[in-house]
């Protein structure tokens, strides 16, 4: 390629306030449209707006997880524009004194490495409602609920170079947030979208190439598919001789391409200046410390403690601390257990292709912890071989049992899943099973030595057919006895 990509991310995190940022209304989702709207969210004559502190304080926790500069004095600047859902004819925000200034985040690459990417700011602002297409045959409907709702929008460097990057990065952002408990994270309703800039500039040249904006993208798939269908955009019209277009475009996951929305948007054409309903807000060093001992472990300490305490690889270390309640899980059952490498191996085999089955969180399992725990621990007393931990775990799945560790021991005794590891009983298992199978036992002497670990595969078979539950070191200990015995 020829060409180097540049790319920035704007991110928009709704803050997990019980009210508005300026008001009293609920921000609870799932409303009946407009019903969580007050005078203060609609703009009416003489309202005034009263800010939330909560918000405030989310905000500075957000800075100090990475590493930011925390604004002690942050102004609200009104940014004016007229669009259906903003009926105040502005947006409050911040311009340019916001309450979280540099910071910076390090992301994982594909090839193991690391990068860090810096952030230029994170500010506060409310956020707009949201128009409604669906059933209104030609029109649009207009939903306030939304509206006035308290968002940190982070703003990153242009510090990316590919769309896998911008993709890890909003991915981290994801798990930040979500730590902190300031943000849900559900993509789904909104709650973090992104607006990804892509530009292209001739490799070794300095000046950046003109950018395009893709708005409100809300899936880490669709972050790295949208910039890449960008990518490839902008690629062919300057191959061909043209010039990019400074513009506003959306994605069309459907058709994987990106479409023009509106042209770009400059400063000036919002004519900010400071809000004069709202005076600056001053925080000092106590308040800032006060709300840095709030601080829960983050993402990367929590790694690295998996990978130092627990010995995990970095690559697992990095998947189970990727998710709070996911990360748990996995240490409440392997406390359980006492077996932290056997944990891991569960809640990234099992407990994810289950999640990922039923496309549910961590939170929706019908196998709590606990039980996750309690069926390792019968693996590791060899009460229960893998295969009948996993009819075990998936009947826990299929809602069986009563929600308590006690509960797995129960499926146990009622399935018939517990081993025999008593080698008396299995030796007279396995003298049936050679007796019954002389043609067999015949096949298997008449195999080379360094060929029989193979061969005693079908004899491993007859055995556990035979009698449900065994312990299979039991049985190949035993068979291996008796066939050398024979030969």
């Amino acid at each position: 390629m020829k060409w180097e990509v540049v790319i920035g991310l704007e991110i928009h995190a709704q803050l997990a306030t019980k009210s508005k940022i300026f008001s009293g209304s609920s921000t609870a989702y799932g409303a009946e449209a407009n019903t969580q709207a007050n005078a203060v969210d609609l703009g009416l004559p003489g309202v005034l707006p009263v800010f939330n502190e909560e918000a405030l304080r989310m905000a500075v926790k957000f800075g100090l997880a990475i590493d930011a500069e925390i604004g002690l004095k942050s102004v609200f600047d009104r940014k004016n524009y007229f669009y259906p859902d903003s009926p105040k004819g502005y947006q409050t925000t911040q311009l340019h004194h916001p309450i979280v200034g540099m910071g910076h985040i390090d992301i994982e690459l594909e090839d193991g490495s690391s990068k860090r990417i810096n952030v230029t700011r994170a500010h506060l602002e409310e956020d707009a409602g949201k128009s409604v297409h669906e059933g209104f045959h030609g029109m649009s409907g207009i939903d306030l609920n939304r509206a006035g709702t308290p968002l940190i929008e982070i703003v990153s460097e242009p510090e990316m170079r590919t769309a896998k990057e911008a993709a890890a990065y909003f991915r981290k952002m994801h798990s930040i947030v979500t730590y902190l408990g300031i943000c849900d994270g559900d993509l789904s309703q909104g709650s973090m979208r992104c607006d990804c800039n892509v530009s292209l500039r001739p490799k070794g040249q300095e000046a950046f190439g003109t950018r395009t904006e893709i708005k409100n993208v809300n899936s880490f798939r669709n972050v790295e598919r949208a910039i890449d269908a960008e990518i490839e955009r902008q690629m062919d019209i300057l191959e061909d001789g043209g010039k990019i277009v400074q513009e506003t475009r959306l994605y069309d996951a459907d058709k994987n391409e990106t479409r023009a929305m509106r042209s770009k948007e400059v400063a000036n054409d919002y004519r900010y200046f400071p809000c004069p309903d709202l005076l600056p807000v001053i925080i000092d060093d106590h308040y800032v410390e006060a709300v840095r001992a709030t601080l829960p472990e983050l993402p990367d300490a929590k790694r690295a403690r998996f990978v130092h305490t627990h010995s995990l690889s970095p690559v697992d270390a990095a998947i189970l601390a990727a998710n709070r309640e996911l990360a748990h899980y996995f240490e409440t059952a392997a406390q359980i257990a006492n077996d932290y490498k056997l944990a891991a191996n569960w809640v990234q085999g099992d407990v994810s292709a289950t999640l990922n089955r039923l496309e549910i969180s961590i939170s929706e399992l019908a196998v709590s912890a606990e039980q996750l725990g309690r069926i390792l621990q019968l693996i590791k007393d060899n009460t229960l071989n893998n295969g009948g931990a996993k009819e075990v775990f998936n009947a826990l799945v299929e809602g069986k049992g009563d929600g308590s560790a006690e509960s797995v021991d129960k499926l146990v005794d009622s399935l018939g899943l517990k081993q025999v590891s008593d080698s008396g009983a299995i030796e007279a298992i396995v003298a049936e099973v050679l007796a019954a199978n002389p043609k067999l036992v015949e096949g298997y002497l008449a195999t080379p030595e360094d060929k029989r670990a193979k061969a005693i595969g079908p004899f491993i078979g007859l055995v556990r057919k035979a009698a449900k539950g065994v312990n299979p070191q039991v049985v190949m200990d035993v068979l291996q006895k008796k066939l050398n015995e024979l030969g």
